[in-house]
């Protein structure tokens, strides 16, 4: 691929906020403070799945800059273990990971607009997924700039709204403090504080979009490492500050329960009215994340079709240099989801199927360490901190499968029909 025809380190780093600053930095904390009535446990909630993402974004960086091709867990896995691992990662990542991210984001996106506007939220929502889907198929250049602006303005307002209690208000509003106090540790230490985490990754997942396009980054053995590790360092930072912002302004029992957070503050800061503005914001600044992942998805789609004969459609490109068949599946099956999806069902699907896989990639580096000898990027504290990584994630997913058993079981079963699929199209692999 022409060098003018791949990714800047700068839209590395867009791609990889944009991918995790999304619906569940705010819409998270209203399942969170019922079960964590505390500013202190929860902001170590938030903390620790910074770290988790932090450490698996090291692990990646190692692992993606050895083998060196777009893809993402479908090709790491494949490569590390075995194809038909590789391959169902792939299809989780089409049907769940990219697809019915991108529909509750668009399902955000309607929701926050509809304060301002009288429009249907499923109409808004499947209007963002065309029109974003749409200017993605006009080249990396065009998407590019694309994304780099809307993350621009995703932070600038996130910037804004931080500070803003600040200057609106002298004191807490909501009189929560921050600080630990007697029975804070047993709280950590319960089911709920687990369960809660599941959608903290959820907010977090999109630490390892760029390994996506490494294969269409520039100079990927020096930038992908830079984009993981400064996109996600910036995340963890946004998201402890943003998340302090909402608990300073409102109470335990004004956020509790609540799906539309930044609707819930913004009211309360702003008024009705100026609140209702800074909501319909919102929704445009949410377009950046609705278009990173539009960028990375098709990538695993057309990776699989250029293995994999039977599905050479998906890696077909148009006279832009894009895998446009693969676009248009992801936007149309994003589309299905927008007319069927529960948010909240949706939000715990995603985070235990998509953790299920970069926890298997994640332990993949320890074989990798022995088979491929030049590495060209070495993560720090090994083996510390991929054990970490897979430690903190068994113990969500064991609380989450006792809390909701199946979440777990959806997310097997649509592992199946992947797997069916892999034995009917793996005669044909290329070698």
């Amino acid at each position: 691929m022409k060098e003018a025809s791949k990714y800047t380190l700068q839209v590395g780093i867009a791609l990889v906020i944009a991918n995790m600053i999304g619906t569940g930095v705010f819409t998270s904390l209203g399942y969170q403070v019922g079960p964590l009535p505390s500013g202190f446990v929860i902001l170590m909630l938030w903390l620790l799945g910074g770290v988790i993402a932090l450490c698996g974004a090291f692990t990646y960086a190692e692992i993606s800059t050895t083998l060196k091709r777009s893809g993402g867990e479908y090709y790491y896995l494949g490569e590390i273990f075995h194809p038909v691992l590789g391959f169902m990662s792939g299809w989780m990542s089409t049907l769940v990971g990219f697809a019915g991210a991108i529909s509750a984001v668009a399902l955000a996106i309607g929701s926050y607009s509809s304060v301002l506007f009288s429009v249907s939220e499923k109409v808004v929502a499947i209007t963002s997924i065309v029109l974003i889907s749409g200017i993605h198929l006009f080249g990396v250049k065009a998407g590019g700039a694309a994304q780099t602006l809307l993350t621009g303005i995703k932070l600038s307002l996130i910037v804004f709204f931080c500070l803003a209690p600040f200057f609106f208000s002298e004191n807490s509003l909501s009189g929560i403090s921050f600080l630990p106090k007697a029975g804070d540790l047993d709280l950590i230490l319960t089911p709920g504080f687990a369960v809660s985490l599941v959608f903290v990754v959820y907010a977090y997942t999109g630490w390892n979009a760029a390994a996506y396009i490494a294969g269409n980054l520039e100079n990927p053995t020096r930038n992908l490492p830079r984009a993981l590790l400064i996109g996600t360092v910036i995340v963890v930072v946004v998201y402890l500050a943003l998340n302090s912002m909402f608990l300073y302004t409102a109470t335990f029992s004004e956020l509790d329960g609540q799906n539309d957070i930044g609707n819930v503050v913004a009211i309360k800061l702003f008024g009705e009215e100026i609140g209702k503005v800074f909501s319909a914001l919102f929704s445009i600044a949410l377009l950046s994340t609705l278009s990173a992942m539009t960028i990375a998805g098709p990538r695993v789609t057309e990776a699989m079709g250029e293995d994999y004969p039977a599905l050479k459609k998906f890696s077909t490109r148009n006279r832009f240099d894009m895998p446009y068949w693969s676009i248009i599946l992801q936007a149309g099956w994003s589309i299905f989801l927008v007319m069927v999806s529960s948010f909240k069902e949706i939000i715990q699907y995603i985070s235990i199927s998509l953790s299920i896989f970069s926890m298997l990639t994640v332990a993949g580096i320890f074989i990798l360490r022995k088979t491929h000898k030049d590495r060209p990027f070495h993560l720090p504290f090994y083996p510390f901190t991929p054990i970490l990584f897979i430690i903190v994630t068994c113990w969500m997913i064991y609380y989450m499968f006792r809390e909701d058993p199946k979440i777990i079981f959806y997310s097997l079963a649509t592992m199946i029909p992947g797997a069916i699929l892999y034995f009917s199209v793996s005669k044909s692999k290329k070698n």
